[in-house]
């Protein structure tokens, strides 16, 4: 059993790295990364995996904005609105997913990512 729980951690933790090296590399996208690796890797429910998301993201955001701030990557002033903007986004679509069954939260992302992939392939 404790080799079981070990297992598990070591899996989790290399989860972690790889989000976290996604989302400093790119700037975001380790999100995206993290739900469909707690869903598939770890066996967690949909629901669980999205909003457990946003709270691992957190700590992986902080640690890369101080560091793209503190290289001068970042245009502090032009950040504030869309910060308050994404701060009231994000406890508005906290209280959908409590609301949304969980076949339509999977809907939803796999739309998001696609649309964001299509994007990105298309534009540059």
């Amino acid at each position: 059993m404790v080799k079981k729980a070990v297992g598990k951690r070591v899996l989790e933790a290399a989860v972690g790295v790889a989000v976290g090296m996604i989302n400093g590399l790119l700037g975001g996208g380790g999100g995206m990364l993290c739900v469909p690796f707690l869903e598939k890797i770890l066996g967690e429910e949909v629901k669980i995996c999205h909003a457990t998301t946003v709270l691992v993201i957190f700590p992986v955001c902080l640690a890369a904005a101080t560091v793209y701030s503190a290289t001068g990557g970042v245009r502090v002033p032009d950040v504030f609105f869309v910060m308050a903007g994404a701060a009231a986004g994000g406890a508005l679509g906290s209280f959908a997913l409590r609301a949304a069954a969980p076949k339509a939260v999977s809907v939803i992302f796999s739309l998001v990512v696609a649309t964001a992939g299509a994007r990105m392939l298309w534009t540059g």
